[in-house]
């Protein structure tokens, strides 16, 4: 999957969410402006707050693939480990996208500045 699909399927489901979203049974265009903005925010919270549930479950699925739960021994494979850092990573880039609709910019700019800041401008 090329960088555009990444960013393609990363605006589709933030996009699917937002179409989800119900407030006390009315849709999105049946709330007030004041009540929008509100949901807004809240739906931007909860959006980083889902980023703790998922590197929870990246917790868990380590301590299971390396069975250091002595009750409930080995219950994950490190395939489950990765598949749940993947989940941990689109979690982050839909809520870098609910926060900033130029999220692809700001991800890019920023890896940029942690590679340069990291490994050193000029370096190979």
């Amino acid at each position: 999957m090329a960088d555009e699909d990444v960013w393609d399927s990363i605006d589709r489901l933030h996009d699917w969410l937002d179409a989800g979203r119900t407030r006390e049974g009315r849709t999105h265009d049946d709330r007030a402006n004041d009540d929008r903005a509100n949901d807004s925010r809240e739906e931007l919270l909860l959006r980083i707050l889902k980023l703790s549930e998922e590197v929870g479950e990246v917790a868990q699925a380590v301590i299971g693939a390396t069975g250091q739960n002595p009750r409930k021994g080995t219950t994950h494979t490190w395939d489950d480990v990765r598949s749940e850092l993947c989940d941990v990573v689109i979690t982050g880039l839909v809520a870098l996208r609910t926060l900033a609709p130029d999220a692809r910019e700001v991800f890019t700019a920023h890896l940029a500045g942690v590679t340069d800041r990291s490994l050193g401008t000029g370096r190979s």
